[in-house]
């Protein structure tokens, strides 16, 4: 059963999910190699670095706010007589 909390925090992370999704369209920077970050990395490839970072932080809050306690419960296995 869900709490209103995790209610709210599922929500937040499913939004999270659609920003990264339509943010992750860029279409402009396709032309664009300047201005060089840090003096070496293309504009293009700092900005997919940066949402790469977002998706794992999402990812992250996913599993800590959304995952079900128990399944990764282990059921215990009883050894009986019978084959």
């Amino acid at each position: 059963m869900s709490t209103p909390s995790s209610k709210k925090a599922s929500t937040l992370v499913w939004a999270g999910v659609v920003l990264v999704i339509i943010i992750h369209q860029d279409f402009w920077f396709w032309d664009t190699y300047e201005p060089l970050i840090f003096g070496f990395v293309p504009v293009a490839l700092a900005y997919h670095a940066c949402i790469s970072v977002c998706a794992g932080i999402i990812w992250a809050l996913a599993n800590k706010y959304c995952w079900p306690d128990d399944v990764d419960d282990i059921p215990e296995i009883t050894e009986s007589g019978d084959h």
